[in-house]
């Protein structure tokens, strides 16, 4: 027998007062009264339990709210991108105004069978991560394998890095060889800077330690020792330690599953480049705080430097030709300038000898000195200094 039919039989048939029954049975004297007064409105459904539910929700979210997180979850899933509860608060917050829990996303989510829970799952909070401080500190790299629709196998070499998981380049070649390593490697200190220190495996393009040789160092070990580039591999047998441009491998290849097969080198290199615009700028990073872009965090902080030595100054050598407008364009710590060199000279094929800052800019057929600067790098362009001519107007007729 139910506690709320032996309280309501105390007071209607035996006749006892409702506070009497209220202590005896350890209730209020009100819960009391609304029992009485519910059966002799209702009848014998007054002893049945009654739902604790609300009648209504004023904080449920609304239902175009509910679709938007299904739609925001399918065109993630679809385009080959992480779909999870936290990724798309980030996008509802960013890109709708709409600030959900990921508890709550996540409810939706599995009504709607979109999720199905992982109660043996290995909780986040019990791997060990390690994260360098600051941006350059530490480049991993790595190169994978992916097919062209004729079944051609292509591989592709990532440089990230390890503060921000910020891709510096990720790049298709037939195969990876070491000179590939070196020009890739090469092309990002151009534009980000050199770094303290590179992570890699025991591959032969990044080590020769491991190659049976009498302590002899490839290409990349000795550029590195020049630069004083700490350089680190990982231990034998031990993939983790490179733990993030693995992981940013499973990333890169679940997109291009969601994307047109290349049939091309061509056009994996311009599927990949649109990866790096989307995985840098546009998509956050679970692993990053408040959920940021890899971009955000890469220039939040100064970049770190080699601290074996001093690196040595950056010389190259730049074939190009002066534009119709009287410039041509370099591009210094992954910043493009402007160099004005004047209009008399448009369509001049010259060299530019790059000394770190100082520039010269030479006319290639004639030897002749066009330009010699001291680039400022806060600035996109760079002035001639020279008062600019002023348009002839045509005389009326």
């Amino acid at each position: 027998m139910s506690k709320n039919r032996l309280i309501i039989t105390a007071v209607v048939i035996e006749g006892r007062s409702q506070a009497e029954v209220a202590r005896d049975y350890n209730v209020s004297k009100g819960w009391v009264s609304k029992l009485v007064a519910r059966y002799r409105a209702e009848g014998d459904t007054a002893f049945e339990a009654r739902s604790r539910k609300p009648r209504s929700s004023p904080n449920a979210l609304a239902v175009e709210t509910v679709d938007l997180i299904v739609g925001i979850r399918e065109t993630l899933t679809r385009q080959g991108l992480d779909a999870g509860a936290a990724t798309i608060a980030w996008h509802l917050e960013h890109h709708h105004q709409i600030k959900v829990s990921t508890a709550t996303i996540w409810r939706h989510l599995k009504a709607a069978g979109l999720v199905v829970p992982e109660p043996k799952k290995k909780p986040r909070s019990s791997y060990i991560r390690f994260e360098a401080e600051l941006p350059n500190e530490c480049w991993q790299s790595d190169f994978t394998h992916w097919a062209l629709a004729d079944g051609t196998d292509i591989e592709i070499i990532a440089w990230i890095d390890d503060h921000s998981r910020y891709a510096l380049s990720v790049t298709a070649h037939r195969p990876v060889t070491g000179p590939v390593v070196v020009a890739t490697f090469t092309e990002n200190t151009v534009k980000h800077g050199v770094p303290a220190s590179t992570l890699t495996d025991n591959g032969l393009v990044y080590t020769a330690r491991f190659a049976g040789g009498k302590g002899g160092r490839n290409a990349f070990e000795k550029l590195l020792a020049r630069l004083g580039v700490v350089q680190k591999n990982s231990a034998p047998n031990h993939p983790t330690t490179c733990g993030k441009v693995e992981r940013f491998h499973q990333t890169l290849k679940k997109w291009l599953t969601g994307q047109p097969r290349a049939s091309t080198i061509t056009e994996l290199q311009t599927q990949l480049d649109e990866f790096i615009g989307i995985y840098n700028h546009q998509r956050p990073h679970r692993s990053l705080p408040n959920r940021a872009t890899p971009a955000t965090v890469y220039e939040a902080r100064p970049k770190a430097m080699p601290s074996g030595k001093t690196p040595e100054p950056h010389h190259r050598v730049r074939t190009d030709r002066i534009d119709d407008t009287g410039k041509v364009t370099l591009r210094h710590n992954g910043r493009l300038h402007h160099i004005g060199i004047g209009r008399a000279h448009a369509r001049t094929p010259v060299l530019l000898l790059v000394e770190e800052l100082d520039i010269h800019v030479i006319n290639a057929a004639t030897g002749e000195l066009l330009r010699h600067l001291t680039l400022d790098p806060t600035r996109n362009y760079q002035p001639t200094g020279k008062p600019r001519s002023q348009k002839r107007r045509n005389p009326r007729t």
